[in-house]
């Protein structure tokens, strides 16, 4: 059997992920593929118990390599039991936020480095990484001021603009990098909008016909 494809959504808090992430698991059901969709941190047993401890407001103490490590921990749990099984099985597997969620916020906005974060991918995911990434391009100023504000329990949303606008950067970083797997859509307009560029963009990549 064929190696399924990875497909991963990215993008600053707020700019809609959640919303395509449905729309695209309505399209693929109505489709009749072959899907598994996830969400990081999260994704199993063990990975949701690790969130649960990262996004948890009682631990404001965390420390910034403590934190990128517990992100990783979730992940290769994810990879080892879910991810690697799913793609090896040829389903279509698409993932709420991967490594560059990881390269973004700790490598960049907290300040432990590209080289540090590319090891502990690397470490973390072997050779499963994301045929195609989309990038769900907005800033945070915009994206906050449209979802309300950040999420009071919700401990990497209540860190501040400041820590966000590093958190954009580091996707815009991360874009530049790897162009052809990252790939920019104006998150700004209607959820239908972005929705037809998603679609655009993934049969043009191969990965939906």
């Amino acid at each position: 059997m064929n190696r399924g494809k990875f497909v991963t959504f990215e993008g600053c808090e707020g700019v809609g992920k959640t919303t395509q992430v449905e729309m695209l698991r309505q399209y693929l059901s109505e489709k009749g593929s072959d899907f598994l969709f996830l969400r990081e941190p999260g994704g199993n047993a063990v990975s949701e118990k690790i969130r649960a401890l990262i996004l948890s407001r009682e631990n404001g103490f965390m420390s910034d390599r403590c934190e990128a490590l517990l992100y990783c921990a979730s992940r290769a749990q994810l990879v080892d039991t879910t991810i690697r099984p799913a793609l090896e099985g040829g389903k279509l597997v698409v993932c709420d936020r991967f490594t560059d969620s990881t390269f973004a916020y700790q490598g960049v906005a907290r300040g432990l480095g590209a080289d540090y974060i590319a090891a502990l991918n690397e470490l973390t995911c072997g050779d499963v990484m994301p045929d195609v990434t989309i990038f769900l391009d907005m800033s945070p100023r915009e994206a906050f001021a449209r979802k309300g504000g950040a999420d009071p329990g919700d401990r990497l949303e209540s860190a501040g603009m400041d820590f966000h606008e590093k958190v954009y950067r580091g996707y815009l970083r991360a874009a530049e990098i790897y162009p052809e797997r990252i790939k920019k859509i104006d998150a700004r307009r209607s959820p239908e909008q972005v929705f037809a560029s998603v679609l655009d963009v993934l049969k043009a990549q191969g990965v939906l016909s």
